[in-house]
């Protein structure tokens, strides 16, 4: 079919991929891992921003939904307009499996494009901040944003792994779906309803944390932390890391190298 690319050729398609990642150099990764970082940065912004008051017009199922389909911007902007983002790069583990680049250059990757992802995240949770947008809706905004870190952080270490499973199976499906378009809207499509389903249903993804739970945490000396009246003991770095950024880390590489990458790799490439 014109414009499509069938299964096996996305599999073709990652894998080849993979090797052009692993001839990036590290000053490429840390540039477009910091744009990746940010990008899905946006994304966790502009979800707070739509949905901070939703519940309680439209029900908190319409707010889910409605943060999750603003969320999947993010990952538009780091697939379509180019950028290095971990979690997507776990589906590197296809090429892996067949042969096709070695251990320590897909681990080079994710090491560089993990922390820069992190910087990018950091670099724009200092933009939004310095901005006032958490004082849009009386405050509204920036006590949502604590609502949504203080959940990541008081999570328990198994949750977090599992609903990074959850997120990073979804998230390289739409990487994987938007390969199978050759088209810029069919590339929209395919990464929407993935990145929509995560978001909704509540999983986990490393690097939106990176902006979610330190956003949080900016906001815990402001007016809007004494407005909210919230318990915010666990809402610390120490939290962030131990209870949130591990395990969830862990969860998405399962979830996006092996369940997407690997499996469809034996699936579709297995006698190759």
């Amino acid at each position: 079919m014109e414009g499509y690319n069938p299964p096996k050729r996305i599999a073709e398609l990652l894998s080849e991929t993979a090797q052009a990642k692993c001839k990036l150099s590290w000053l490429q990764l840390v540039i477009l891992g910091i744009l990746a970082g940010a990008y899905i940065g946006f994304g966790a912004e502009l979800s707070t921003i739509v949905a901070y008051d939703m519940s309680e017009r439209l029900g908190s199922g319409m707010a889910r939904f409605m943060a999750g389909s603003v969320f999947s911007v993010g990952l538009m902007l780091v697939v379509i307009g180019g950028a290095e983002l971990f979690t997507g790069n776990c589906l590197m583990a296809l090429g892996l499996a067949g042969g096709k680049i070695p251990r320590m250059k897909m681990l080079k990757n994710w090491f560089w494009v993990y922390f820069a992802n992190f910087a990018g995240s950091l670099v724009l949770v200092g933009i939004t901040f310095g901005a006032g947008l958490w004082k849009v809706g009386g405050m509204g905004v920036g006590i949502k944003a604590m609502e949504v870190a203080l959940s990541k952080c008081n999570l328990g270490w198994w949750e977090a792994l599992f609903r990074g499973i959850g997120c990073n199976w979804l998230v390289c499906l739409a990487v994987w779906l938007a390969a199978g378009s050759n088209s810029v809207v069919g590339k929209i499509f395919g990464i929407y309803f993935p990145i929509m389903a995560f978001v909704a249903s509540g999983f986990e993804h490393s690097i939106a944390n990176m902006y979610f739970i330190p956003m949080g945490i900016f906001l815990k000396g402001t007016l809007a932390a004494t407005k909210a009246g919230l318990d915010l003991a666990n809402l610390t770095w120490g939290g962030f890391l131990l209870r949130n950024l591990i395990p969830v880390t862990i969860g998405n590489i399962i979830g996006g190298a092996f369940f997407v990458g690997i499996l469809y790799r034996i699936a579709y490439l297995g006698k190759e």
